[in-house]
């Protein structure tokens, strides 16, 4: 029987950096994921090593020094990597969206800046949106932004950022009120900075302060963080695209691709949980036979098998639109809230087929349960795309009475 989750129609090229980025978590993640978890140790190694694979620049075009992949391409490999430790994933993930928000909407001398460092993982991204009053409610925003003179000066908290400590660049959206009176929608009145830091904690720059890392129940490893700016001057060249207002649409058009991230994240996770489960099914006995042999265990690994499989699909079909240059909100919105909630089930039913040792942390599964509800929340919430493919559904069936 062939492997879960294939995907019919790639290229040579596309198959052969899979099979080397599948080679790559086999040998250097599975193994050391786990304990490095643990501890919740950033883990620089593999980061190392996924720099000389050259996947921090997948999707940054070769004129810039990437690999010019695809959106396919990249979620796939993120698939893999999900596979072996999604808190790997992420650290690419947040990269990736601000380089794809630089690439689609910075402007000449911006990507000429950053685009050649960041494909070569010189540079690491991390994006900025939440507050820490605001969830998923963007216009709520509070963090600001005045111009003085050539300069901007941004005060405010952010929220939640992954990377935040080991970052050099945050993509920050803030209000701005130069050009927007009184009145103005909230979502008109927002601006993306490229902040440029040092990585680490305490102050990074002259009114930039990352306190520390976020103590979580699980994603562990990458840091997730605050930041929080005090008279944080900027110069306007930093604003991206060179013209205030823009930030809400650019931050939208990255999480939409973020939303195709985080459901092969699912996809990847969802594998790893199915591998343990039917493997250890085979080997755990029960009643003189191999609780795999028993039709309870079989229809739950059926259940499984066909959810991976179903999120895959999705997520693949999301992605491939996005690459042919169609809108593809509703079908991102679709493959997010599919493959997180599945990856949910899944990790729990191989949870369930370990009975009491998939609660101890010697086994693997332990690590994928607390793992997994990330992903329900990360790059909006199941509600948030409930919502998005609502509209969408209605624009797309509008009564005609």
């Amino acid at each position: 029987m062939a492997r879960l989750a294939q995907t019919a129609g790639l290229t040579d090229v596309q198959q052969e950096i899979l099979s080397t980025v599948r080679d790559f978590v086999d040998k250097e993640i599975i193994p050391v994921a786990t304990e490095l978890e643990h501890r919740d140790e950033y883990p620089q190694q593999i980061v190392d090593g996924l720099k000389e694979l050259g996947l921090f620049g997948l999707m940054i075009p070769e004129e810039y020094g990437g690999l010019g992949e695809s959106l396919l391409t990249y979620a796939l490999c993120v698939e893999e990597i999900a596979r072996g430790w999604m808190s790997v994933s992420g650290i690419i993930n947040t990269h990736f969206i601000v380089a794809y928000m630089l690439k689609q909407h910075g402007t000449q001398e911006q990507k000429d800046h950053f685009l050649p460092r960041m494909a070569a993982g010189d540079i690491r991204g991390a994006f900025s949106m939440s507050e820490p009053a605001l969830g998923s409610d963007v216009s709520a925003i509070s963090s600001k932004a005045v111009k003085d003179g050539e300069e901007y000066v941004l005060n405010g908290q952010k929220m939640w950022l992954t990377n935040g400590g080991t970052s050099s660049l945050v993509a920050v959206l803030v209000k701005s009120d130069e050009g927007h009176p009184e009145g103005t929608a909230p979502h008109k009145s927002m601006t993306t900075f490229l902040v440029e830091k040092e990585p680490g904690f305490g102050e990074v720059r002259p009114g930039l302060t990352i306190p520390g890392k976020i103590d979580k129940m699980g994603y562990k490893g990458v840091d997730t963080t605050e930041l929080i700016m005090d008279g944080l001057r900027i110069p306007a060249n930093r604003v991206l695209g060179g013209v205030t207002g823009r930030g809400f649409y650019q931050m939208m058009d990255g999480v939409e691709v973020g939303r195709v991230n985080v459901a092969a994240r699912g996809c990847g996770v969802a594998q790893r949980a199915f591998e343990l489960g039917v493997s250890y099914a085979q080997q755990r006995h029960t009643f003189g036979k191999a609780i795999a042999q028993h039709q309870a265990i079989q229809f739950k690994l059926a259940e499984m098998a066909t959810k991976v499989e179903a999120a895959h699909a999705m997520m693949v079909n999301a992605a491939r639109k996005k690459d042919s240059g169609e809108r593809n909100d509703l079908e991102a919105g679709m493959a997010k809230y599919l493959a997180s909630e599945y990856c949910k089930e899944v990790v729990e039913d191989a949870f369930r087929i370990h009975g009491g040792y998939g609660f101890s942390k010697e086994y693997e599964i332990e690590r994928l349960y607390r793992e997994a509800p990330m992903l329900l929340i990360g790059e909006g919430t199941a509600e948030i795309q409930k919502m998005i493919i609502g509209r969408r559904l209605l624009e797309e069936y509008r009564f005609q009475g």
